[in-house]
């Protein structure tokens, strides 16, 4: 008896103290040996930055030249002001618009530079004697005499970041200095629409972030039109030759580039990194048969047709499966010799001037004609020499609307300079480093917030000190971004703003992350039951079994006190 009680309580104190093993050493061993490996985030800042605000500041210079000024009036300056307007997008997102006026009078350098014969020159002048830093803007007040601009022209925009304003005739009525900045305010108004950032600009970067309403719908097309800000692009040029047979094709794509796309892109390279590559395609059809118009004796295709034109064509035209950088293609369609010549309608049966359309976010082509190269005896094929001046002055244009580059009419009485070389005017570079760097900052923080969310959402998923550093760091970029778009260094603001949204990006998209994302939990036990199971049964029925004897002996010893 005394040995069956002496194994009944060594089997109770070895289970027990497996028990207690299992317990004490075993379950937090297993917990800290599998828990998931989660990172520290700056969720706070995070949080933060959801509710985007952000202050865009504007250095803006008017110098009054000779003749502009009273000596009475001339004596308030230089004068320095600030202008402020609120823009509440949505309740997540504000804006804030500041400008800061300076005024002066003009030097004996810039007065001698403005009695140049033209405005071009005079403008060209202005920017040899001080270069505006990027962002900011300088208006030249000149006389109503003055012969620089046409009679009916009050303001001329430049190249640079300079403008000609004409002073009207109320102007000169003005006997305080006050009343005057009060009645040359709405042309400043006016030349700040035109050459830096609107509303309308910056709405539409935010096209991914908030909804428009009804009356913007001009804005929502423009930026429908533009391809997503990115850290590079690729441009191909095709040539489509249907017809090799008839037509032996000679284009010096290369050599046009280089005069005429390239200024472009270099002067564009703050913005985004390009590439430009090239090819020619034989036998490659349009997919649409055009319709012969017997009154005018040319094939035409009409501006519903031109929506089954790219399918098509996209098939033959290959992919860089190199790069993840968009692809904006331009295409150079001649027809053969029985569809032409082949024209372009628009939807008022009109045809179009450029014999050209363009694809929102996609690219352009162009269809030329050299049906009136050569006569019904020529011998086949046909050398023909492509006149690319004509070509790229039509995809060169194409190119600014697919990049943002927004090319609205002026207001009455603006003349606005032609671009010049490279295509681009200083100020229009402006206005698309405005519209990129809130578009990078918009989309950067959403790209973070949503990440944060997902992490906080599904908790067995690994956050790696990997992950951890590029939201420490797009996060660090974001900020700084904010603050330089508020001191208003913009190309600073836009350096910042894409690395940002590249380090948001290589977060969000972690390989670390996406095996994990769709784990669910009853996989766990499917894994787990089978490993503890076993083990856990013995130990509970054990336990169990001493409990009971221990009520039991309570019981006894109960009763025999009773």
């Amino acid at each position: 008896m005394a040995t069956a009680e002496v194994e009944r309580r060594r089997g109770q104190l070895a289970a027990l103290s497996i028990a207690a093993v299992v317990i004490i050493v075993g379950v937090p061993l297993w917990w800290k040996t599998t828990e998931t490996y989660r990172a520290w985030l700056p969720v706070s800042q995070i949080r933060e930055l959801a509710k985007l605000q952000l202050q865009l500041s504007a250095d803006v210079e008017v110098v009054f030249t000779r003749g502009t000024v009273t000596p009475e009036q001339q004596k308030k300056v230089p004068l320095t002001k600030t202008q402020e307007e609120d823009h509440a997008v949505d309740e997540g997102t504000t804006l804030k618009y500041r400008y800061e006026t300076k005024y002066r009078t003009a030097t004996i350098m810039e007065e001698d530079a403005l009695h140049k014969p033209t405005a071009a020159e005079a403008d060209l002048a202005l920017h040899m004697l001080s270069e505006s830093p990027c962002g900011s803007l300088v208006i030249y007040v000149i006389p109503e005499s003055s012969s620089l601009l046409p009679e009916d022209v009050k303001v001329y925009i430049g190249q640079r970041r300079t403008a000609l304003l004409r002073v009207a005739a109320q102007m000169r009525t003005a006997k305080t200095f006050e009343q005057l900045l009060d009645r040359l305010q709405p042309h400043i108004i006016q030349v700040l629409r035109v050459m830096s950032f609107s509303r309308a600009d910056i709405t539409a970067a935010l096209s991914d972030r908030v909804r428009f309403h009804p009356g913007s719908k001009e804005s929502v097309a423009d930026s429908m039109r533009a391809f997503k800000s990115s850290p590079g692009y690729e441009i191909t040029f095709s040539l489509l030759n249907p017809d090799p047979k008839s037509h032996r094709l000679h284009w010096d794509i290369e050599g046009a580039a280089q005069t005429y796309i390239q200024p472009l892109l270099m002067k564009m390279s703050p913005v985004a990194n390009f590439s430009i590559d090239s090819q020619t395609l034989h036998y490659a059809m349009l997919g649409v048969n055009p319709r012969y118009d017997s009154s005018r004796s040319a094939y035409m295709l009409n501006a519903d047709s031109l929506a089954h034109v790219i399918n098509p064509v996209e098939a033959r035209l290959g992919s860089n499966a190199a790069s993840s950088n968009p692809v904006l293609n331009f295409l150079l369609y001649v027809p053969d010799s029985h569809h032409s010549p082949l024209y372009i309608q628009d939807h008022h049966k009109q045809e179009v001037p450029s014999n050209a359309f363009h694809s929102p976010r996609w690219g352009g082509i162009m269809v030329y004609n050299v049906d009136s190269s050569y006569g019904p005896e020529a011998e086949f094929p046909v050398d023909i020499n492509i006149n690319m001046a004509k070509v790229m002055g039509v995809f060169l244009a194409q190119l600014r609307l697919l990049l943002g580059v927004q090319s609205s009419p002026p207001p009455p009485g603006f003349l606005v300079a032609p671009c010049g070389g490279t295509g681009l005017a200083d100020w229009e570079l402006d206005r698309l480093m405005w519209s990129r760097s809130v578009e990078n900052i918009a989309t950067a923080t959403t790209t973070i917030t949503s990440l944060a969310q997902l992490l906080d959402q599904i908790g067995n998923i690994v956050i790696n000190d990997n992950i951890a550093e590029q939201v420490s760091n797009a996060v660090t970029s974001l900020q700084l971004a904010v603050a330089e778009l508020d001191a208003g260094n913009l190309g600073f603001a836009l350096q910042f703003s894409k690395e940002a949204i590249l380090a948001s990006e290589k977060a969000f998209f972690d390989p670390s992350l996406l095996h994990l994302l769709y784990f669910p939990d009853d996989q766990k036990f499917a894994i787990y039951i089978p490993l503890f199971l076993p083990m856990c049964v013995p130990i509970l029925l054990s336990l169990l079994k001493i409990a009971s004897e221990a009520r039991q002996k309570r019981r006894e010893k109960q009763a025999k006190k009773d």
